[in-house]
């Protein structure tokens, strides 16, 4: 594929759409940082995905439902349907984390301009790492990943890095980023 974006050349080889990852231990703020930066972006006229990564057991159906109670019943597939939006729930055969690669082959591509990744940050692709306290309870993971393109952090928070470095207390920032370095076609 010839190269149209910056970090292409990290992209999963099933993605067609710029994306960009927020990779972080848990608790540092990923979601809160993306509920305040994907309204900037739909602003600026970009069509957003995201693919959230869930480290333990979840469910979007509940019991007492009836689609939630024939998937329970042995159906493998669940379409669910209005007129608003529908949704897909399969079940995976086996227990395994999933792969961003195979995840985003799901998505209807065409119909998005920017993928979003919260999470699988042991997979390599373009990431934003958020740092709370780099020294407090785990190294920061750019020290280990050359896909980390920028750093989030507190302003104030001291840290001994390159990258470039992002206001974890300005979402505007962010998304300012994210449209500049991610979006632009070369």
């Amino acid at each position: 594929m010839q190269q149209r974006y910056p970090y292409q050349h990290l992209w999963p080889d099933t993605a067609r759409r710029p994306l960009l990852g927020f990779a972080a231990w848990s608790g540092t703020g990923k979601t809160t940082l993306l509920e305040a930066v994907i309204p900037r972006l739909r602003q600026a006229g970009t069509r957003v995905a995201l693919v959230k990564h869930a480290h333990h057991d979840f469910d979007v159906d509940y019991p007492g439902k009836d689609s939630y109670e024939l998937r329970k019943a042995g159906a493998d597939q669940v379409l669910v349907t209005s007129a608003e939006r529908w949704a897909l729930i399969r079940e995976r055969p086996a227990t395994r984390d999933p792969i961003l690669a195979e995840e985003i082959a799901r998505l209807e591509q065409d119909s998005f301009d920017l993928l979003l990744v919260e999470g699988f940050r042991h997979e390599r692709f373009p990431k934003i790492e958020l740092l709370r306290d780099p020294g407090a309870s785990a190294s920061p993971l750019f020290r280990n990943d050359d896909a980390i393109i920028a750093v989030a952090a507190p302003d104030g928070l001291a840290m001994d890095t390159t990258l470039p470095r992002l206001s974890l207390d300005s979402p505007g920032m962010v998304a300012r980023f994210i449209l500049e370095h991610i979006m632009q076609a070369q």
